[in-house]
């Protein structure tokens, strides 16, 4: 049994892996592919840039709950292979767009479909014990970090050499090789007696809550991973158009920046929070996560050297045990055949989050280094991103610890 569990995690950390590697890959070449399609400076891109991530997780935020009760209903293996088919025609889409509108459509298409990452999630919940979740999840977030050294890295390479559009092609050969390997090797990780109806009024955003309001403290730590992905677009969705605007980074040296994020990602998630976590808990894990993300973000908003970008993202990337401390968290709290309902509301809660994250810390950066600017203050959205994971880290405090709120008033 325990080594089919470690086989299992093996699977979902490849097929994870390819997936971010295909959704890094485009990650430096978008701001001069919107540039060229809409006839516009990094500046004013960034606004666009924001415009199709809305598309994205506005979709995502409306159908991860549906996909996250079928795979309660018909299993993991099924739900994530659609997902991976659905961004392999994303990229493609994307690939081809002879207009802005194409790309549009293209991230629609990936909202739809995009639920790979928190079926992971679920399946990861499925094949774990109580002493191994966070640790587990720890490997979850080393993928994500391996696959943005790899990722972004070659996607910046292959911008430079070839143009704006190749690396959108690799990364559709990415996602459909990604689904061939799930549809060959992927066992499914939910047994037949933990699975339960497909539920209509559950299998929406709004139903999805209304069940995780059953579990209180699990409620208040989805407002809190709320604040806390707002707070982390000030990275995700910023990162390229503030580098090149403060910096004048070329496609390379985002795609060098964005690997050496993955790398310590990969270092803190697969290693250090195997180390850290069963010392300290879970609980603790995430309050230290969230004080050095936070952290992170003020320094990287008053860097005013390029070499700073790099020193500051070792406080910021420690950050990264705070996220699979949360998960084992909430997973802990919830029955076995509702993990995937569970994941399911995370997700919508993280594309709830993309929907407010880029439209606000695009549009502040755009406010703040728009030609007729009256204030310049390029590093705004980092620092809006320090405040929000400050008051993220409160939440989950008291939460956690409800007697403190009782004591405090």
């Amino acid at each position: 049994m325990a080594s089919n569990r470690n086989a299992a995690v093996g699977f979902i950390f490849i097929t994870v892996l390819i997936d971010v590697i295909g959704f890094g890959i485009i990650i430096p070449v978008m701001p001069g592919l919107i540039g060229e399609l809409k006839g516009v400076d990094v500046s004013t891109a960034a606004k666009y840039g924001s415009y199709l991530t809305v598309a994205y997780a506005f979709t995502q935020f409306i159908f991860a709950p549906v996909l996250g009760n079928l795979s309660d209903r018909y299993g993991r293996r099924t739900v994530l292979l659609c997902s991976l088919f659905g961004f392999g025609i994303d990229y493609i889409f994307m690939a081809l767009a002879p207009t802005y509108g194409w790309l549009f459509l293209g991230r629609i298409i990936a909202g739809i479909t995009g639920s790979s990452f928190s079926t992971a999630g679920a399946y990861i919940a499925d094949i774990s014990t109580v002493d191994n979740r966070a640790k587990n999840f720890g490997m979850l977030g080393a993928a994500f970090g391996l696959g943005f050294i790899i990722g972004p890295a070659l996607g910046g390479v292959i911008g430079d050499l070839f143009g704006h559009r190749t690396p959108f092609y690799a990364a559709a050969i990415l996602a459909l090789l990604n689904w061939l390997y799930g549809y060959f090797v992927l066992p499914e990780s939910l047994n037949k007696e933990n699975r339960r109806p497909f539920q209509l009024k559950r299998a929406n955003p709004v139903g999805s809550l209304m069940q995780m309001m059953k579990f209180p403290s699990v409620t208040s730590l989805l407002l809190s991973i709320l604040l806390l992905y707002v707070a982390a677009h000030a990275v995700m969705s910023n990162w390229s158009y503030f580098t090149i605007h403060r910096f004048g980074w070329d496609k390379a040296t985002v795609g060098a920046s964005l690997g050496v994020v993955g790398l310590l990602v990969g270092l803190v998630q697969a290693g250090l929070t195997r180390v850290i976590n069963p010392k300290i808990g879970s609980e603790k894990s995430l309050y230290y996560g969230m004080a050095f993300y936070s952290a992170g973000m003020l320094l990287f908003g008053l860097a005013n050297q390029s070499w700073m970008m790099f020193a500051f993202l070792v406080p910021y990337c420690l950050g990264g045990i705070a996220q699979p401390a949360i998960q084992s968290v909430m997973a802990g709290k919830i029955p076995a055949n509702a993990q995937g309902e569970l994941q399911g509301a995370i997700t919508s809660t993280m594309s709830l989050a993309a929907i407010i994250g880029p439209y606000i810390m695009n549009n502040l950066f755009a406010y703040y280094t728009q030609k007729n600017a009256k204030v310049y203050l390029p590093g705004a959205p980092f620092f809006l991103g320090a405040v929000l994971m400050a008051t993220s880290f409160v939440i989950a405090y008291y939460t956690l610890h409800p007697s403190k709120v009782q004591k405090a008033t």
